[in-house]
């Protein structure tokens, strides 16, 4: 169901890591409470331990595996190149600062404001959808001229996008990627990965 779990398992999916999968019983506040506030002080999911590791921050832990994982696995920060990762790391600065908002604001409404017995405000739908046009808008220029967003290679960038897409592509809103050609090219070429395919279809709200 979390967005940001599913961004840690499509990274970990990407290098083609074993890994285990703890539940954690929310229903029952358990992520407010000892011990999982020794893994994440925020009491938000997830937390990660690798060994002596432990980290929170689903970004985080995705560049923790990338780069301790670099030689297997897709390639998701563009490490060898200089250029290429400074590129990388612009377009994850545009996911996290500008997309991220808009759409986590938007699945908050039509999702999440249902489950806990409150109606979606149309007013905050209204906003955020249009925010998140005029976001896309310069994704579809930007993908006119490369396949995917940092380049004419997958990376961390796009692997970023894929969990709140999962679930925007689920409403009616869909149209906001499909009336954008590349912006829909791109999203279908993502949709079509191995990694995205085993995650995406674990998520349900």
């Amino acid at each position: 169901m979390s967005t940001c779990t599913a961004r840690v398992l499509l990274c970990l999916s990407e290098k083609g890591l074993e890994y285990e999968l703890v539940p954690v019983q929310m229903s029952k506040g358990a992520h407010k409470q000892q011990p999982y506030l020794s893994l994440n002080p925020f009491g938000q999911i997830p937390a990660f331990e690798d060994g002596d590791v432990s980290l929170f921050e689903s970004r985080a832990i995705c560049k923790y595996l990338a780069l301790k994982h670099k030689d297997i696995g897709t390639d998701l920060l563009r490490s060898s190149s200089f250029a290429e990762a400074t590129i990388v790391d612009l377009w994850m600065e545009v996911e996290a600062h500008q997309f991220n908002g808009p759409i986590s604001a938007f699945i908050r409404q039509i999702f999440l404001n249902p489950m806990f017995g409150r109606a979606p405000d149309e007013k905050v739908i209204e906003t955020e959808t249009e925010k998140l046009g005029k976001i896309l808008d310069v994704y579809e220029e930007r993908l006119s001229k490369s396949k995917y967003l940092a380049g004419d290679y997958y990376t961390m960038v796009d692997m970023n996008h894929i969990p709140y897409l999962v679930y925007f592509m689920k409403t009616p809103y869909a149209t906001v990627v499909t009336s954008r050609p590349h912006v829909s090219a791109w999203w279908k070429n993502v949709l079509s990965r191995p990694a995205t395919i085993k995650v995406s279809s674990g998520m349900t709200l």
